[in-house]
């Protein structure tokens, strides 16, 4: 590797440990809601059957922590490698081969999409904010709004677990890790 080369892999380093960093503090930080739906979901139901009690907004509460888990966390599954993969020859190939695989996945199809994402909800969130959207029930939760911008975070947040996985590629593919899934070496680090 030319000294060019080993300059830019200490420069890629941090970044990818940053861009893994964010999804993996927002995926922990998001995976209690499901906690938090589970002790919801029991309170509506203890109070409407037991105490003939209910309101909307409690139970579009649940909607919402649904929501922003799995659009928040999408890109914290990413990361772990939790997503549903069709593995008829990528488990067969070398690390290099599924590194090859990962990279021009990544390039052309989860960048792209995640860019078509983002620009096709643009708008759809943009009118939502403009007027502020709440529930159309009565007594429903404001900040419908808030709940349609995280499609927009979604496709940021896979944005930048796909700019992750990609300088992972190119590191293994440069020699710098021995395997996709190896923790990153510390910046400055030999391998």
């Amino acid at each position: 590797m030319t000294e060019a080369g080993r300059r830019l892999d200490r420069a890629l380093l941090p970044l990818a440990r940053a861009l893994e960093g964010v999804n993996e503090g927002i995926g922990r930080a998001v995976s209690w809601l499901s906690l938090g739906m589970v002790l919801v979901t029991f309170l509506v139901v203890v109070l409407r059957y037991l105490f003939e009690l209910g309101w909307i907004a409690m139970q579009e509460s649940v909607t919402y922590m649904h929501a922003v888990l799995f659009l928040a966390g999408a890109a914290y599954t990413l990361r772990h490698q939790g997503h549903v993969r069709v593995d008829i020859f990528y488990g067969k190939l070398s690390e290099r081969g599924r590194a090859w695989v990962d990279l021009f996945g990544g390039l052309f199809l989860l960048l792209p999409m995640c860019l078509f994402i983002f620009l096709v909800s643009w708008d759809y969130v943009a009118q939502s904010w403009a007027v502020w959207e709440t529930s159309r029930e009565a007594g429903g939760l404001p900040g419908v709004y808030l709940l349609k911008t995280m499609m927009l975070v979604l496709a940021g947040l896979l944005l930048l677990q796909g700019m992750a996985s990609v300088l992972r590629c190119r590191l293994l593919l440069g020699g710098v890790l021995q395997r996709l899934d190896d923790e990153l070496p510390p910046a400055g680090q030999p391998n």
